[in-house]
């Protein structure tokens, strides 16, 4: 931007702070995001960029309005002026490029990081964003340049010395990365994320090296360091509430309901043929997905958005009302179940540049399998399969994920409410599979670790779709991809089975959920 260029965004934003009118207009539209209300915040931030047309922050607001109604055109436009506008704002230039990795615009959200670098090469803000961006997209080598320029100018900063050691054990240098973190945990630390991190990460450390005991020490101190940083009791209210909405829901179902809705649906067309892949977090989802990915007749999406924003916003009341009800479900008008249809689909095609014609569609989202109900009412034809895997494995595996805290994330802060949530969402399944009614198949991480072409081709059949002989290198194309889910290292290498039977080193943790996991050990046939 030339000099010209700043002078009249300087202008245009000070006029803005000038001026109350605008001023009030601008926190509504902002908390018409806040409250996921984008359509008439885009109509706000449009008439703001026309009045004030060289503040970048505007710009990158309007991106998510738009994104939230699905004009994903207009939202990289915004972006891309809000991205020029602000060439030396190091710190908006981050945050737009977060805004493209939502949008799944990869290319485009390296590129602001990159320019983010330029234009305050001294950030480490900056500099760390660019590095997790590499590191998530397999370019290892390049995030260790970064981390290592950033320790260069800033060889004490917490955050980057926790992202070396963080790299050290991605690149399975467990032992120097013990010893990073441990430095790194024996100084007065200052940033209460790092500190947290830090202990998380060394517990997944010494679980690599075999220390069990003191790895689930450490993940113990970490999951309470989180506690304290939130407000953990209102997070556990708000998943509880829409527990109870659910369970209510699923006793009320029956065999005539699931019946009754795919009568309603007959004759409806769906754009494209559509299969959800689910289970509990951490049974195998994403190597599924891998697997199937690798076939030519299949495009998979790897935890997209589209089901949350656009089914669960749409169809959950806002607060206070206790939740959705199997009335408002039976209710949904052929129109409204059609509307819902194309947004989502609008939605999930953002995210691939494949041609789809002919082609199945596969959503991998492992936690939207407690909305499993809703799926089914909206998609009468939807194929479902479920990753099943030992549940002590897979409660474990789930208590050393390190998540942004939600509500349902903040299970994963104790061994007690990770098997609760475990539970939860298996139940679920369990209550759908009774009443059946849709096509479904179960894989078990298991057998496919065993043997990755025979539960392959049995999934793979049961989607209607010939073997091919890429799904079993499937590993080679997850080297070549952005994977979005936290398995990405896992599901680049080959197939293995180290994780079969993990839970046994963590017998004494798992000792007091036995009786919580039994019903669902056999339920799923693991003794």
């Amino acid at each position: 931007m030339t000099n010209n260029g700043k002078d009249d965004a300087q202008d245009d934003l000070a006029k803005l702070q000038r001026s109350p009118q605008f001023m009030a207009s601008w926190q509504n539209a902002q908390q018409y995001l806040l409250s996921g209300r984008p359509a008439p915040a885009l109509a706000s931030y449009r008439n703001l960029v026309q009045q004030f047309p060289g503040v970048s922050q505007l710009w990158a607001e309007l991106c998510i309005a738009a994104a939230g109604e699905l004009d994903f055109s207009l939202a990289n436009q915004a972006s891309q002026r809000a991205a020029d506008l602000a060439s030396s704002d190091a710190s908006l230039l981050v945050t737009i490029g977060q805004q493209y990795h939502r949008l799944r615009s990869l290319d485009q959200a390296c590129a602001c990081f990159e320019r983010a670098v330029a234009a305050e090469p001294s950030s480490v803000h900056a500099r760390l964003s660019l590095a997790a961006w590499f590191e998530r997209n397999q370019r290892r080598e390049e995030a260790w340049q970064c981390v290592e320029t950033c320790l260069s100018q800033h060889p004490r900063d917490e955050r980057a010395l926790y992202f070396k050691a963080f790299l050290l054990h991605g690149n399975d240098r467990d032992a120097e990365a013990e010893t990073a973190l441990r430095d790194l945990l024996g100084t007065d630390l200052r940033d209460p994320d790092v500190k947290a991190s830090a202990s998380h990460l060394l517990g997944v450390v010494l679980d690599a090296l075999g220390q069990y005991p003191e790895a689930i020490d450490w993940l113990a101190k970490a999951k309470m360091q989180l506690a304290k940083m939130t407000d953990l009791p209102l997070l556990e209210q708000a998943y509880e509430k829409m527990e109870q909405a659910r369970r209510k829901i699923l006793a009320e179902l029956t065999p005539q309901t699931l019946r009754r809705w795919r009568e309603q649906a007959a004759g409806a067309q769906t754009p494209y043929p559509l299969a959800f892949l689910g289970g509990a977090p951490r049974s195998g989802t994403t190597l599924i997905e891998q697997i199937l990915g690798a076939n030519s007749g299949i495009i998979v999406f790897d935890e997209p958005d589209g089901f949350a924003q656009e089914l669960l916003s749409a169809l959950h009341p806002p607060p206070p009302a206790r939740g959705l009800t199997l009335k408002a479900l039976n209710a949904l008008s052929p129109t409204a179940r059609a509307r819902l249809n194309g947004r989502y689909f609008k939605s999930l095609l953002r995210a691939t540049d494949k041609k789809t014609d002919g082609k199945l569609l596969l959503d991998k989202n492992p936690s939207l399998t407690a909305s499993l109900y809703i799926w089914l009412r909206v998609f009468s034809q939807l194929k479902v399969i479920i990753a099943l895997r030992d549940p002590r494995d897979v409660v474990i595996s789930c208590y050393f994920q390190n998540l942004p805290l939600t509500a349902a994330n903040s299970n994963f802060l104790s061994p007690e409410r990770t098997a609760k949530y475990y539970g939860d969402c298996m139940d679920v399944w369990l209550r759908m599979r009774e009443l059946g009614g849709f096509d479904w198949i179960e894989t078990r991480y298991e057998d496919v670790v065993a043997n990755v072409e025979a539960e392959g081709q049995k999934v793979t059949s049961f989607l209607g779709l010939p073997w091919q002989p890429a799904q079993a290198a499937y590993h080679e194309t997850a080297r070549r991809k952005f994977v979005f889910a936290p398995s990405y290292n896992d599901v680049a290498k080959p197939v293995y089975n180290r994780a079969v039977g993990r839970w046994q080193h963590y017998d004494d943790t798992l000792d007091p959920l036995q009786n919580t996991l039994a019903k669902y050990c056999h339920a799923f046939g693991y003794g």
